[in-house]
């Protein structure tokens, strides 16, 4: 089996002690190589995601029976955008573990596959009454997103309208709530209400989840200039410009447009339309 290089001081004692408790299952030796990729599939998965995908396939043909394995695969390739691949393997976490916890991330899945309305029947389901607060406030936001996803803007609007969007304590899901409550405004042309939500989701944005504040400045017709694009534009003081030659008269024509990259990032920061 291909192995992956791991940095030395990386031991596997930096994962949760719940997935350690898992791993104990595995024969010492096993166990260790197992939690030391989980642990470069957690150190990755944000910045790197290909490489987190490919530690968490190390990682599963290593130790395919442990719930905690399939979760990480789950979440590396859902990282990627392999939503099918994802969707099975939280599927099999849960079932390894009687969990409802990924219910919310499986029927973003079902979005990142085209099936909105299986997502939306998902956030039906009696499953949700068993989520906690947290994870009912990700199935809203996927909910709404679905509504997006099938064109129905007013709804979205609807479905973010609860007593957690009203509340004005901060948790830690807050900030995407308010962010996606403001973008679902703005898709119906409500824009001053937009903006108010805007900010309070950037009050509330603590650690940078979101671009509540470029919004803001994008609303407000605020420009920004990068200062080294200024020095680099900026005249030279001395010598007088010389003739144009005919080729330097003749206006160069504009570059064209690049394609813009394409991603399936809902407003509430998921990577789910």
């Amino acid at each position: 089996m291909k192995r992956l290089p791991i940095p030395e001081e990386v031991t596997g004692e930096e994962i949760d002690k719940d997935v350690r408790q898992e791993l104990m299952s595995l024969p010492k030796t096993l166990a260790e190589d197992v939690a030391r990729n989980l642990v470069m599939v957690a150190r990755l998965l944000d910045e790197e995601p290909e490489q987190a995908y490919e530690y968490s396939r190390v990682a599963l043909r290593l130790a395919s029976r442990v719930a905690a394995v399939r979760e990480a695969a789950g979440f590396a390739a859902y990282a990627t955008g392999k939503y099918s691949e994802a969707l099975a393997e939280f599927r099999a976490a849960r079932r390894m573990t009687g969990s409802v916890e990924l219910w919310p991330v499986m029927a973003d899945c079902e979005r990142g596959m085209g099936r909105p309305e299986r997502a939306l029947a998902m956030a039906g389901e009696p499953e949700v009454q068993k989520l906690d607060k947290a994870g009912q406030v990700e199935m809203r936001l996927v909910a709404a997103g679905a509504r997006k996803d099938m064109g129905q803007a007013d709804a979205a609007v609807v479905t973010l309208q609860s007593p957690e969007l009203a509340s004005n304590s901060v948790q830690p899901w807050t900030a995407r709530l308010r962010y996606a409550y403001a973008d679902a405004l703005l898709d119906v042309g409500r824009e001053a209400e937009a903006r108010e939500w805007f900010a309070k989701a950037l009050e509330a944005d603590q650690g940078g989840t979101t671009n509540a504040s470029d919004r803001l400045a994008e609303l407000d017709g605020v420009e920004f200039v990068d200062a080294m694009d200024e020095a680099e534009d900026a005249p030279a003081e001395a010598a007088e410009p010389a003739e144009p030659t005919a080729a330097e008269s003749t206006p160069a024509p504009a570059p064209a447009p690049e394609a813009e990259d394409v991603e399936r990032k809902d407003a509430d920061g998921t990577a789910a339309e």
